[in-house]
C-alpha cells in the first residue's frame, strides 16, 4: 500500500472510531429507554441486571405477574417488523451476517438508512423481551456509518471495504469493552476458514481502541462480568473436564447453525406478510418467558448470578434449551437482534452443568463455555478466545479456553463439512480467493502477469498461485495440458457467441476452456451470465491444447 493510503485510513480510523463509541452510547440508551417502557411500564418486570453496567441482580415482578409479558414480547416484534419490512429489509435478522455480505457482495456498500433502521427495531426487539443481543445490531450501526462516511468522503471501493470493518470493530469494543477482541472479530468473521482480512487489522484495532477509551470514560472500565477470586487458579487436573466441554460445545455448535436456518425458511414460508412474522416469534417468546423470564432479552444479568453460583440444577439444564429456542424464535422471524449474547448465554450455561455434574466452582467453566460455544457455533475461534476474558476479565483461564474453544471449532467444522449451512454467519466464504473483494485484485494480478510475459506461458508449475509468484517474480505455469490464451473479441465471433451462451462463459466440454476474466477498455473483470460481449473486448482463457488451433479460427490468439 502507498504511503499516503495508510496515512489516510489511519486518519479514518480515528473518526471511525470516536463515530462508533457514540453510536454504541446512543444505541445502549435507546435499549435502555425501550426496555425501561416496554418490559419496566408495560409488563412491569424488570430482569436482573449486570451491576458494571449500573444494574442489580434482582428480578422484579409486577403485581399482574409474568401474564403481560406475550402482549409485550408479541407488540414489540410487530413494531420492529414493520419498522424494517417497510424502511430497509436488510436490516432484519441478526446484522453481523449483513455487513458480512456487503464486504463481499456489494463493495461495502450499506444504505444510509440501515443504521437508523437496524438501531431503532433493534432496541425495540430486545427492548420489548426479544431474545437476542446488542453484537449484531451495533455491528451493522457501526458499518453503516463507515459506509455512509466512506461514500461521502467519495472513497473507493477497496477503501469502503475496509472502512466498514474498521467502523464494526469500533461500535463492538464500545459495547462489550473488548478492543482487542473486538478488532479480531471483525477481520475474522468475514471468513468460515482459519482465515484473517489481515490488511484491515492494524486500523480495526486503532478504531476500537479509541472506540473504547472515549466509551469507558462515560461508562468506566471494568468488564462487564465479575469474577470470584477461586478460578484464579486452575489445576491442569481439571484438563479433562474442559476437554469434555469443549466436545459438547462442539457438537452443540454443529447443530446450531441448522436449527436456526431451518426455523427462518420455516418462517418464510407461512403465507402472511413479513412484518407480522416478527410478531409470532415475539410472542412465542413471551410464553417461554410464562415459565422462564430468564429467556428475555440479552439475559447477561442471569449469566452473572450463574457465575456467582445462584443459579439451580434444574433451571440450568431448563434454560440450556429454552434460550436456545427462544433467540432462534426471535430472530429467525426477521427480528433485529444478535446472535452473539445469546449463544454466549447457552454457552455459559452448559458450562455451568458441566462445573455442577463434576462438583465444581462454575465461573471458570462458564467462561470458557462462553467461548467454545460461539467460537464453533460462528467460526471465530481466534475472536471469541480473546472476546470472551476481555468481557469478564478473565485472562487467567486462556489456557484452558484455547484448549476448549480448539475442540470445539475443530469438531463444528469437521461434523458441518457436508451441512447446508455450516455456521451462524451464512454470508462468510471459506477463504479471501473465494470473495469477490478479492477476485478483481487477483485478476488484476493476472492480467499483469499476462501482459508482462506478452504470450503463452509455459507449463512449469501444477498449482497457479498469482499472488506469490507475482510478489516474488517468478517464472509461473498453469497445469499440464493446458495453456493461457488472450483472445480479441470479433464483432462477428462466432465462438465468443458459443462462449456467452454458456454460463460463466465455459465451452460444451468444460475440460477444454475455462473463462478466467474478460478486459474491457483496459480494466479485468469477472463476467456474468448477464455481461454481453463487445467489439474490442479481451477474454482470458484457460484452454486445452487441443482446443488451441479452433481458437486461432476465430479469434486473434498471442
Amino acid at each position: 500500500m502507498k504511503p499516503s493510503f495508510n496515512r489516510r485510513i489511519l486518519f479514518d480510523a480515528l473518526i471511525l472510531g470516536v463515530i462508533g463509541a457514540a453510536a454504541a452510547q446512543l444505541f445502549g440508551w435507546l435499549l435502555h429507554f425501550c426496555t425501561k417502557f416496554f418490559l419496566g411500564t408495560l409488563a412491569q418486570y424488570q430482569s436482573p441486571g449486570l451491576p458494571n453496567e449500573g444494574g442489580t441482580l434482582v428480578e422484579h415482578i409486577g403485581p399482574h405477574g409474568l401474564w403481560l409479558i406475550p402482549l409485550v414480547t408479541t407488540l414489540g416484534g410487530l413494531i420492529s417488523g414493520f419498522i424494517i419490512f417497510k424502511w430497509a429489509p436488510e436490516a432484519e435478522g441478526h446484522g453481523t451476517d449483513t455487513v458480512v455480505a456487503a464486504f463481499h457482495k456489494k463493495a461495502g456498500l450499506i444504505r444510509t438508512r440501515v443504521p437508523i433502521v437496524k438501531m431503532i427495531a433493534s432496541a425495540i426487539t430486545i427492548g420489548s423481551g426479544g431474545s437476542a443481543g446488542r453484537e449484531g445490531p451495533i455491528a451493522l450501526i457501526a458499518s453503516g456509518f463507515g459506509s455512509v462516511y466512506s461514500r461521502w468522503l467519495k472513497r473507493s471501493e477497496k477503501e469502503q471495504r475496509m472502512l466498514i470493518l474498521i467502523g464494526m470493530s469500533a461500535g463492538l469494543a464500545a459495547v462489550f469493552r473488548s478492543p482487542v477482541g473486538s478488532a479480531i472479530f471483525a477481520v475474522e468473521v468475514l471468513y468460515s476458514g482459519i482465515e484473517f482480512e489481515a490488511g484491515a487489522l492494524i486500523y480495526a484495532l486503532l478504531s476500537s481502541v479509541v472506540a473504547y477509551a472515549i466509551s469507558g470514560a462515560f461508562i468506566g472500565w471494568r468488564p462487564l462480568f465479575e469474577l470470584p477470586e477461586q478460578i484464579q487458579v486452575l489445576h491442569f487436573s481439571l484438563y479433562g473436564l474442559f476437554i469434555v466441554l469443549g466436545v459438547i460445545c462442539g457438537l452443540l455448535s454443529a447443530v446450531l447453525p441448522t436449527l436456526f436456518y431451518d426455523a427462518r425458511t420455516f418462517f418464510s414460508k407461512i403465507p402472511i406478510p413479513n412484518y407480522y412474522k416478527p410478531a409470532i416469534g415475539g410472542l412465542g417468546v413471551g410464553l417461554i418467558a410464562l415459565v422462564l423470564p430468564q429467556v428475555l432479552g440479552g439475559g447477561y444479568g442471569w449469566l452473572q448470578m450463574a457465575i456467582n453460583g445462584q443459579l439451580a440444577l434444574g433451571l440450568l439444564i431448563a434454560l440450556a434449551f429454552a434460550k436456545m429456542i427462544a433467540f432462534i424464535l426471535t430472530i429467525s422471524s426477521g427480528g433485529s437482534g444478535g446472535v452473539f449474547a445469546p449463544t454466549l448465554y447457552v454457552g455459559g450455561i452448559v458450562g455451568a452443568l458441566v462445573a455442577y455434574v463434576f462438583n465444581q466452582p462454575p465461573a471458570g467453566f462458564i467462561i470458557v463455555g462462553m467461548a467454545a460455544l460461539f467460537a464453533g457455533a460462528a467460526r471465530v475461534p481466534i475472536a471469541a478466545l480473546l472476546m470472551v476474558p476481555e468481557m469478564t476479565g478473565g485472562y487467567q483461564i486462556l489456557v484452558p479456553a484455547a484448549l476448549a474453544v480448539s475442540l470445539s471449532y475443530l469438531l463444528q467444522t469437521t461434523l458441518t463439512s457436508g451441512f447446508k449451512h455450516k455456521s451462524l454467519y451464512e454470508a462468510q466464504v471459506p477463504f479471501r480467493e473465494d470473495s469477490d473483494a478479492h477476485k478483481k485484485e487477483y485478476l488484476n494480478l493476472a492480467f499483469q502477469l499476462l501482459t508482462a510475459h506478452k504470450g503463452i506461458i509455459p507449463d512449469t508449475v501444477e498449482n497457479l498461485d498469482l499472488v506469490s509468484l507475482f510478489r516474488s517474480k517468478m517464472p509461473i505455469g498453469i497445469p499440464k495440458g493446458k495453456r493461457i490464451a488472450v483472445i480479441k473479441v470479433e464483432a462477428q465471433s462466432n465462438y465468443a457467441h458459443q462462449l456467452y451462451r454458456k454460463k460463466y462463459f465455459t465451452a460444451t466440454d468444460e475440460d477444454q476452456v475455462e473463462m478466467v476474466a474478460m478486459i474491457r477498455n483496459g480494466k479485468p473483470f469477472i463476467p456474468t451470465q448477464d455481461t454481453h460481449m463487445r467489439p474490442a473486448d479481451i477474454l482470458i482463457l484457460l484452454v486445452d491444447e487441443n482446443l488451441f488451433q479452433i481458437l486461432n479460427q476465430d479469434a486473434q490468439t498471442t
